[in-house]
């Protein structure tokens, strides 16, 4: 009787199990399709993309990050390196600008991005002007770099929204680096450290691999 008694819980929990897997599998994969019939399409007159109009293009694929344990390192050449959570980002000013991702592959989206200046994240980590070059690192251990003059004079910021909604997943959640004006594979997803650095020769994942490590719209994106 006993073993019968296993069995039957057993078999019960294994149905519980199909049946949430189930369910949480449906839930992921109608996420996006539920925000997108919420998000803001039109902003100040300019007529933006949907979420859903990009490609899956990482290298490891979507990164879940818990946001309670997250922390945004802000490090190298500054006077007090800071370990930001992601409430504590959150809680500086936040601004807002419609750019436009312009990929390698050929697609582009113009969306309304909400975050925070890069700028006030260096300031509080004691930003002393002895660096030139910020390196980005992501969750899925992905990087990029940009001259410090650039960040700081375009006023760049790493986005926790877009389209008014806070960044899914499958987008960078928690934030997302918009850099306007350099092609997509510089608006790296899923940031979790800033680094302060004198090495203007830093290649990231792309750019080592044969990527222009200015990124700029104006040129190719092959080359130095």
């Amino acid at each position: 009787m006993k073993t019968l008694h296993t069995v039957i819980i057993l078999a019960l929990a294994v149905a519980i199990a199909f049946v949430a897997f189930n369910y949480l599998s449906g839930q992921n994969s109608s996420s996006l399709n539920e925000l997108a019939e919420v998000e803001v399409r039109n902003y100040n007159g300019t007529n933006l993309s949907s979420i859903l109009g990009f490609r899956e293009n990482s290298i490891r694929g979507t990164q879940l990050v818990d946001n309670t344990t997250y922390r945004l390192a802000i490090k190298g050449l500054v006077g007090n390196p800071v370990n930001f959570t992601y409430q504590e980002v959150l809680a500086l000013p936040h601004y807002k600008k419609v750019v436009t991702l312009r990929c390698v592959e050929g697609w582009d989206v113009t969306i309304l991005w909400e975050g925070t200046l890069i700028k006030d994240l260096l300031i509080q980590a004691g930003l002393n002007g002895s660096g030139n070059t910020l390196i980005f690192r992501a969750n899925d251990g992905y990087s990029t770099s940009l001259p410090l003059d650039y960040v700081l004079s375009n006023n760049i910021i790493i986005a926790s929204k877009m389209n008014n909604i806070t960044l899914p997943p499958e987008r960078g959640f928690p934030f997302q680096l918009v850099s306007e004006s350099k092609w997509g594979y510089k608006w790296i997803k899923w940031v979790t450290e800033i680094e302060v650095s004198n090495d203007s020769y830093y290649r990231g994942y792309w750019e080592s691999r044969g990527y222009s490590n200015v990124g700029d719209l104006g040129s190719g994106f092959r080359g130095s």
